[in-house]
């Protein structure tokens, strides 16, 4: 099966294509480096550079393939979100029509059910809305948990400050998951694929923050680590003080605070996931190795 990857050799983009590619298939890899070419071939893909901006040059890439992975490659440095993937997802729809591609598998999120409340997720939001036009075409929404990748960011807090906090925290529930295990996902809906529309939650533990925090610590050195929770606005001027734009230090807090009530999974519980193999205690050698750099 000839399958396109975009996402270049990002943290689920390159499990994925080494997965597909082990397994047999065609796969070609849209990255916007050219610098990326080299190790795309070298992992058994071929790479086409572009932009996914340019639905010109997806139409042409598209051309001849079965399936597409689709996912839109993060901007923090524009002002419109919302926007930005409304834009993106429309150009995958278009060039997903004048390709005659079968299956679509769209990395969308938890919480992309709402179109409120959720900051930066509306985006995932929109995007599932604007593929679900596609008739006569499989299409699969994943919708992953919390990036346990994104636990790194804690990294310099810890160092300083001693502790992680953000405006969820201590007993709020994280829906974990690692990114070789959302590639795992994607390769599985690609092999076993169920026509029409499906959502697939995606998820390798469930644990309160201060359980996540425990291990961490653990792991470092720290075992006293806590995760506390402060006050939406404390956080937002956390943000802005460290340099983040004041929209995407908004959309941030909004998120937060949708996880810190629960809104942002009130959609999972109601489905079965798609478990993956990566432990808690697997990221936490994964964040020490990163602590200690």
């Amino acid at each position: 099966m000839k399958v396109i990857v975009t996402g270049s050799l990002g943290n689920v983009a390159k499990p994925l294509v080494q997965t597909l590619a082990q397994q047999g298939h065609d796969v070609t890899v849209i990255s916007s480096s050219p610098d990326k070419q080299a190790a795309i071939e070298a992992i058994g893909a071929s790479a086409a550079i572009g932009v996914v901006n340019d639905v010109a040059f997806l139409e042409k890439t598209f051309q001849g393939a079965e399936a597409v992975f689709a996912m839109i490659p993060p901007n923090h440095a524009t002002h419109d979100l919302r926007a930005y993937y409304r834009d993106v997802a429309g150009n995958y729809a278009q060039a997903t029509r004048k390709a005659g591609v079968k299956h679509i598998v769209h990395l969308s999120s938890y919480g992309a059910h709402l179109d409120h409340g959720t900051g930066i997720i509306l985006g995932a939001h929109d995007a599932e809305q604007i593929l679900n036009t596609l008739n006569d075409i499989t299409v699969t929404h994943l919708r992953p948990g919390y990036f346990a990748t994104n636990l790194f960011a804690y990294v310099g807090m810890i160092k300083s400050a001693g502790f992680m906090a953000s405006n969820h925290g201590d007993n709020d529930r994280i829906l974990l998951v690692h990114p070789r295990d959302i590639a795992a996902a994607a390769a599985a809906a690609f092999n076993n694929r169920v026509p029409g529309r499906s959502i697939r939650y995606v998820v390798s533990e469930e644990h309160t923050c201060q359980e996540i925090a425990q291990a961490l610590g653990a792991a470092i050195g720290k075992p006293d680590l806590t995760w506390k929770t402060f006050p939406d606005e404390q956080v937002l001027q956390s943000l802005l003080g460290a340099g983040l734009p004041e929209h995407f230090a908004v959309n941030l807090v909004e998120l937060g605070s949708a996880i810190h009530t629960g809104l942002l999974e009130e959609d999972y519980i109601h489905h079965k996931p798609f478990v993956g193999t990566t432990t808690l205690a697997d990221v936490a050698k994964e964040f020490a190795a990163v602590y200690h750099q």
